[in-house]
């Protein structure tokens, strides 16, 4: 009876030096919640700047397609000037001066055009950086997230707690950026503000 007796602290003893692993099983399940959320709002993010950067390229491929009509009908309008000068009679210089009129109409209402196409790829530019450096700060989150969920799985393994503490602290700051680009980016970095359209001129 005084065997069992002096065994039984000993054996109570063991448990009670790994109850710390318990809190390393609740903590890794939290991190892996978390690194799962970021996992999600940095792939949406990653979504919204290829899709601003498509976006963006076919704005700038339509501003340069402008940008050849309106040298077109620039050189369209240079060579009907010099056929005006050269004009004979009444009739021809004011059919050639109807032509120029017309083209520089033209020229205007495509220089309207090409202003207003560049606020869309300014934006749309602008739009896919901010979502790239948003998505960033998520992917930053995932990193230190993912490093804290490996060291506390090493830390159970091998029943070093320095393992999990760091761990803790790599979770931490993980945790940190997440609640930055969640919560807190948008207040210190407002995304760009769609802009306002003009009435293009119309041709007549």
């Amino acid at each position: 009876m005084s065997e069992t007796k002096k065994e039984t602290p000993a054996a109570a003893a063991a448990p009670a030096a790994d109850a710390w692993t318990k809190w390393v099983a609740l903590s890794t399940t939290l991190l892996a919640v978390c690194a799962a959320f970021a996992t999600l709002k940095g792939g949406s993010f990653s979504t919204k700047t290829q899709l601003a950067t498509v976006s963006a390229s076919n704005k700038w491929s339509y501003y340069q397609a402008k940008s050849l009509k309106e040298t077109a009908r620039d050189t369209e309008s240079t060579i009907i000037k010099v056929i005006e000068a050269g004009a004979g009679t009444a009739e021809a210089k004011a059919a050639a001066r109807k032509a120029i009129d017309h083209a520089d109409e033209e020229i205007k209402r495509y220089k309207a055009e090409k202003a207003e196409i560049m606020k869309d790829a300014v934006y749309m530019d602008a739009e896919a950086a901010y979502s790239q450096a948003r998505g960033g700060n998520f992917g930053l989150a995932i990193m230190f997230l993912q490093i804290a969920i490996m060291l506390s799985a090493i830390a159970a393994l091998m029943k070093k707690k320095v393992f999990w503490v760091i761990g803790l602290c790599a979770g931490a700051i993980g945790v940190s950026y997440l609640t930055y680009a969640w919560g807190l980016y948008e207040k210190f970095n407002p995304p760009p503000v769609a802009p306002k359209h003009a009435e293009v001129p119309k041709a007549k």
